[in-house]
């Protein structure tokens, strides 16, 4: 991702050697990547609650029972199949990068790279829903979304500062991006 922007903003020797470096780090990413499923697929346990969650009910982490098994992981891809296509994003992004920061479109190369690191992220959270923080020495202790929701009340606060603090962080992240548009170059430099 460092090595799209690099790209992006700079010329020279630096921008190829962000091109060569970013584009055979996005193929090791995805090769990595898919090992680690294929690792995760075959030899870790993962998490399952089999008893019913009620989600009406005041929340106590302790009040489930969850079992483990090789493979369980994959168990949300078998039952959601939509949910396969953030890792097959996430590895067409890596490579999709790797390609473009060869052919030095550094722009599209970073939305390719912005894309796969948001669908590795997806991936992990689709795979071990509905756990946020899960035990492997108490599996019925891990914690799971509906454990950690807030009150109605806390819920309803945080919508509001939300709705006033977001327009002010998009503005002022707005301006940032206007500032520090444009290549670096050495005459950028010079007139600093």
């Amino acid at each position: 991702h460092g090595a799209a922007m690099l790209v992006m903003k700079t010329d020279g020797p630096i921008a190829t050697r962000a091109a060569r470096y970013g584009s055979l780090a996005g193929v090791i990413a995805a090769v990595l990547f898919v090992a680690a499923g294929v690792w995760i697929a075959t030899g870790i346990a993962g998490f399952r609650v089999d008893s019913v969650v009620d989600t009406a009910l005041a929340s106590n982490p302790l009040h489930k029972t969850v079992s483990t098994a090789p493979g369980v992981w994959m168990d949300n891809y078998r039952h959601m199949p939509w949910t396969m296509a953030a890792p097959l994003l996430g590895v067409l992004g890596a490579l999709a990068s790797a390609v473009l920061l060869r052919l030095r479109r550094g722009g599209l190369a970073f939305v390719a790279s912005g894309v796969s690191i948001a669908s590795v992220i997806l991936t992990v959270g689709f795979a071990i829903f509905p756990f946020l923080l899960p035990s492997s020495s108490v599996p019925g202790a891990g914690l799971t979304l509906w454990d950690a929701s807030s009150s109605r009340l806390t819920l309803w606060i945080m919508l509001l500062a939300t709705l006033v603090f977001l327009p002010l962080v998009l503005l002022y992240t707005a301006w940032v991006y206007r500032v520090l548009r444009g290549k670096v170059t050495d005459a950028s430099i010079a007139d600093t």
